[in-house]
């Protein structure tokens, strides 16, 4: 997502500011009751996206337009087809496109897939996010925390570099193995793409319910690498030199 509005003057190195503590329980997010829809959350992601970009064109420094190498479609669901999560969590047979806008300082457009799991004990959804920065190098920023960020950064954990995807890759390490969910960002241009995956457990008073089917637990390296795989086929789908 675009953290913050970019303003006249130089810049130092980008370096991730500090993640801020998230007090609750860690690990997966319970459902004590009735669960908000995933539409909702995704929602949330896009209306975030539509706030730092009204930032960015009111406050933005006139710096050389960064080069755009991808191009968008009103219905991105078309190109993020969440395969290897698919592979890996299960059906996502529940997609929902979002046009975004189209603005001379910059173009969005977003995905959301959701699974069907009515016998399981939890839920979980994906959200691809495609910004193209049009007259503002998204760079400066692109390493800094945002508050959406926070919700994929658990108990101290921190962004980590990935290497092999587009110019910068970062992806959330979250602060103990049994925390999942995730966020993944990658520039590339003037363009941004962020891949947000979270899963969702049901949980009753006493726990899980034994008699529901449990939600797949693949471990977080093998969540980062099926992310990561979806983000570089949208990737290859988006291109246009």
């Amino acid at each position: 997502m675009i953290g913050e509005p970019e303003l006249d003057g130089e810049w130092g190195p980008a370096t991730p500011a500090p993640a801020e503590v998230v007090e609750g329980e860690p690990g997966r997010i319970p459902l004590r009751s009735r669960a908000r829809p995933w539409w909702g959350v995704a929602a949330a992601v896009v209306a975030t996206s539509v706030l730092w970009a009204g930032g960015l064109y009111a406050f933005g420094a006139r710096t050389a337009e960064p080069e755009i190498r991808y191009r968008l479609t009103d219905d991105l669901c078309g190109q993020y087809k969440a395969s290897t999560l698919e592979g890996l969590l299960g059906s996502l047979p529940e997609a929902a496109p979002e046009a975004g806008v189209r603005h001379p300082a910059l173009d969005w457009a977003a995905c959301s897939r959701g699974s069907d799991r009515p016998a399981s004990g939890g839920t979980f959804h994906t959200t691809a996010t495609v910004e193209l920065h049009k007259k503002t190098d998204p760079a400066a920023e692109f390493a800094l925390d945002t508050p959406h960020s926070r919700i994929y950064l658990y108990d101290g954990g921190a962004w980590e570099s990935m290497p092999g995807l587009g110019e910068q890759a970062l992806v959330t390490r979250p602060g103990t193995e049994t925390e999942s969910g995730l966020r993944l960002r990658v520039r590339d241009g003037g363009a941004v793409f962020t891949i947000d995956v979270s899963i969702y457990e049901v949980r009753g008073e006493e726990g899980p319910d034994p008699l529901v089917d449990p939600l797949p637990d693949p471990g977080r390296e093998a969540l980062v690498a099926a992310a990561a795989e979806d983000a570089r086929a949208l990737m290859t789908a988006l291109r246009t030199s």
